[in-house]
């Protein structure tokens, strides 16, 4: 896969998937298939797709990537501000780790003592990008994804879970086997160790599972998911990690058996959406829940070119102005969608149950 290609996969795989898992978040399995017996399009806002931070924060990084050039310390430092502005734009449903650390940025708190000690999945989410863009310079790449990940959790099994699901997309980008995947994921989590090894581990078992034909429903209640798939690092990413290697390369069957799982399904989705989007490029993601997708102003059209522009920036070309989005504009559309938000969850209120 050619590597811009690669990108606009991973960053349009990751929109369609926080879209389509958005409306079933928190759901249970067994409730979500009562309410949405069909996964084969958008269920929040009259069959159109929106989405919430996840694909926030990948289109972040993009525009850090892209202003950045790879320069760790500028993009610490581009990426720390667009977190602050970020949250000035009022995001429905920030996480609580995320919300403190931003909080942290705005007080500018010393490097040091920035981020919060979680093992959240916030890092994981926005960070298949980075696979993508600095698939051939492994230190740039660990480099970037520990920034990245410590601006806002600073738990070590943060930083292996995102870098898993980094490493991840750079293989599904190069058509790789698992055990590729497998052999990179222990040499480049090795330095960070007990949790890198927790996580090697973890991945060892989602292989071996899906090698067994097992669902990954089935393999998620195995981590003690039994409602669905937490917003823990070591349940979503291992639970992403088992329907990739069970779907490597049809995006519509993977998000859907991630979804069906339960729980945080939006971030889980677009986690996977965004591996293999990164090896099936644009092309090889449904194109009416690309065309479905209502979002403004990080249109399709807008994340597409900003996906191109970052996977050149990383090569040290075409680096420079990232095509910010207006603070009003984004906080309209906030305005609105927390709305949207909150009548469904009002909805979730009544049966069936």
């Amino acid at each position: 896969m050619d590597r811009a290609e690669a990108a606009v996969g991973c960053i349009l795989g990751t929109a369609v998937g926080d879209a389509l898992g958005l409306a079933c978040e928190g759901l249970s399995a067994d409730r979500q298939k009562r309410w949405f017996p069909s996964l084969d399009g958008y269920h929040l806002f009259f069959g159109k797709g929106l989405c919430s931070d996840d694909t926030e924060h990948a289109c972040m990084i993009a525009q850090s990537i892209i202003v950045s050039g790879g320069d760790e310390r500028l993009f610490a430092r581009d990426f720390a501000w667009r977190l602050r502005w970020w949250l000035v734009g009022l995001p429905a449903g920030i996480g609580l780790a995320t919300l403190r650390s931003t909080l942290k940025l705005w007080l500018f708190f010393p490097g040091r003592w920035r981020g919060v000690y979680s093992a959240g999945n916030g890092p994981a989410m926005r960070s298949a990008l980075l696979g993508v863009c600095f698939a051939d310079d492994e230190a740039r790449l660990t480099r970037i994804n520990r920034v990245a990940a410590r601006l806002t959790h600073t738990d070590p099994k943060a930083e292996c879970g995102a870098l898993a699901i980094a490493l991840a997309a750079r293989c599904s980008m190069r058509g790789q086997a698992v055990e590729t995947f497998l052999a990179d994921l222990v040499r480049c989590t090795a330095p960070l160790g007990a949790a890198g090894a927790e996580l090697v581990d973890l991945a060892a078992r989602a292989n071996a599972s899906a090698g067994k034909g097992e669902t990954t429903r089935d393999f998620v209640k195995s981590l003690g998911c039994t409602d669905g798939v937490s917003g823990y690092m070591y349940h979503s990413v291992p639970a992403v990690l088992h329907a990739w290697f069970l779907h490597p390369r049809d995006y519509a069957r993977a998000v859907t058996a991630i979804i069906r799982c339960g729980g945080d399904t939006d971030t889980t989705a677009a986690m996977l959406g965004a591996i293999v989007g990164a090896g099936v490029g644009r092309t090889g993601i449904p194109e009416k829940w690309i065309a479905d997708l209502v979002e403004w102003p990080r249109t399709v059209s807008w994340m597409e070119f900003l996906a191109r522009k970052a996977s050149h920036a990383a090569q040290g070309s075409q680096r420079g102005v990232a095509h910010p989005l207006s603070i009003v504009g984004l906080a309209l559309r906030n305005a609105g969608f927390f709305v949207l938000v909150l009548l469904h969850g009002l909805r979730r209120l009544l049966p069936p149950y």
